[in-house]
C-alpha cells in the first residue's frame, strides 16, 4: 500500500514582518501506485507542499497520512519515502556505487554483500552499471540524474517524491528521461508525486495533475480533464501551450459583444449560461481557431502580425481590437505579416468564464467524450 492523503494542509512562513501563506488548506488524495504531478507557476506552493510531505518543512496545520497512518510530525527517515532533488544532491567524494547504496547503509541492517547486490540490480535497471566506480564529477547531467533515481529506487519506499528532477537537463535529454521515469514508475507501481513548472511534463507524465496557484488547489484531475474542462480561467490559461486566448465580452440575448466583433451563440449555449453574469470572458485555444472565408457566420477579420513556422504547424499572431492573439495552423498554410484574414471560433470549442470570479460557466462540447476516455 502507498495511499497518501493531505487533509487541510497549511504552511505559513513567518518573516518577522508578515506571514506568507505558502500552502493554503490543501486537500489531496493520491491512491496507491498513482502518479500525481503538482504543477503551477513559481511561488505557487508546489515545492513547499512536497517538502512538507517529505518532512523537510514543518506543517503549520493539517494532516499528512500514509496508508491512514498519520505521519505529519514524523522525521523524514521515518516516513518510508524517497526524494529526488532538482540538483541531484550526490555526495561528490563517493563513487556511484556508494552514492546509490548509502541510504541502505545508514537505515538498514543489511551487510555489505547484500547492499552491493541491491546496488548492482538497481544500476542494471537504470543502465548505469558501467559507471559504478566513477565519481559524480565524471558523469553527465543525465547520468547524475540516473544515480539520483537509483538512490531513491534502491530503498523500495512507499512513495517517491520528485522535485523538478529534469530541469537542469537539455531539452532532448529531458524528453528521454521523462519517458524513462514514466516507465520506471509503471514497472515499480510506486505512488509518485512529481513537482514541475513545465506543463509538457505535467500533461505527459501524470495520471493526475494538481494545478496550484498562490498556495491554493485550483483543479485536480486527469491531464485531459484539466485541458478540455478547466474549472476556472487560471487553469485554462496555465494548461496548454501556446496558452488559451481570452476575450472580454458582454452578453446580450443570444449575442456576445466584444469591442472588435459580435458573436452569435446558439440556444444551447444561451441555456448553459442562463444563470451567469452578463460580463463574461470567452476562451478559445490556438489550435481551435480556424482561418475561413469571409462569409462564414461569426467570422472575425484580423491582420497577421507575425508567423512562427514550427515545421508541422505554424503559430500565427493576429491583431483583434487592441490586442494580439495566437492561432496554431497547419505548417503548409502560407501566411505573411500584414495579411488580412478571417478567423472563426467554432462554438463547440469555446469556453466561457465569469469575468469577476474567473469560474467556468461553459466548457467546450468535447468535454463528455474526453472525460469518459480519460477515466477509462
Amino acid at each position: 500500500m502507498g495511499q497518501l492523503k493531505l487533509k487541510d494542509l497549511v504552511k505559513v512562513f513567518d518573516t518577522g514582518e508578515n506571514e506568507i501563506v505558502a500552502v493554503d488548506d490543501l486537500d489531496i488524495t493520491v491512491d496507491d501506485g498513482d502518479f500525481l504531478v503538482l504543477v503551477g507557476p513559481s511561488g505557487c506552493g508546489k515545492s513547499t507542499t512536497l517538502r512538507c510531505i517529505a518532512g523537510l518543512e514543518t506543517v503549520t496545520s493539517g494532516q499528512i497520512l500514509l496508508d491512514d497512518r498519520e505521519i505529519t510530525h514524523l522525521k523524514p527517515k521515518e516516513r518510508d519515502m524517497a526524494m529526488v532533488f532538482q540538483n541531484y544532491a550526490l555526495y561528490p567524494h563517493m563513487s556511484v556505487r556508494k552514492n546509490i547504496g548509502y541510504g541502505l547503509k545508514i537505515t538498514t541492517d543489511l551487510d555489505k554483500s547484500e547492499i552491493d547486490e541491491r546496488v548492482e540490480e538497481t544500476a542494471t535497471l537504470l543502465e548505469i552499471e558501467e559507471l559504478l566506480d566513477k565519481k559524480p564529477s565524471e558523469l553527465s547531467g543525465g547520468q547524475q540524474q540516473r544515480v539520483a533515481l537509483g538512490r531513491a529506487i534502491i530503498r523500495e519506499p512507499e512513495v517517491f517524491l520528485m522535485d523538478e528532477p529534469l530541469s537542469n537537463l537539455d531539452a532532448k535529454l529531458r524528453t528521454t528521461m521523462r519517458t524513462e521515469i514514466q516507465q520506471l514508475q509503471q514497472d515499480m507501481d510506486v505512488t509518485t508525486i512529481y513537482v514541475t513548472h513545465d506543463q509538457t511534463e505535467a500533461m505527459t507524465m501524470g495520471d493526475y495533475i494538481a494545478v496550484l496557484n498562490d498556495g491554493k488547489l485550483q483543479q485536480l484531475g486527469t491531464p485531459l480533464e484539466c485541458y478540455h474542462k478547466p474549472r476556472n480561467r487560471f487553469v485554462a490559461g496555465f494548461i496548454g501551450s501556446p496558452s488559451m486566448n481570452f476575450f472580454d465580452v458582454k452578453r446580450g440575448g443570444n449575442v456576445l459583444e466584444h469591442e472588435a466583433f459580435t458573436y452569435a451563440i446558439s440556444g444551447e449555449t444561451v441555456d448553459a449560461i442562463d444563470q451567469a453574469s452578463d460580463r463574461l470572458t470567452m476562451g478559445i485555444r490556438p489550435e481551435h481557431i480556424a482561418i475561413v472565408d469571409e462569409n462564414v457566420e461569426n467570422a472575425v477579420r484580423t491582420e497577421v502580425e507575425v508567423v512562427e513556422p514550427m515545421g508541422e504547424l505554424s503559430y500565427v499572431y493576429l491583431t483583434i481590437g487592441d490586442a494580439t492573439y495566437t492561432a496554431s495552423v497547419s505548417g503548409e498554410m502560407r501566411l505573411s505579416s500584414g495579411d488580412v484574414v478571417d478567423v472563426e471560433f467554432p462554438e463547440d470549442k469555446i469556453h466561457l468564464f465569469d469575468t469577476e470570479t474567473g469560474e467556468a460557466v461553459k466548457n467546450s462540447r468535447t468535454t463528455e467524450t474526453v472525460e469518459s476516455a480519460s477515466r477509462a
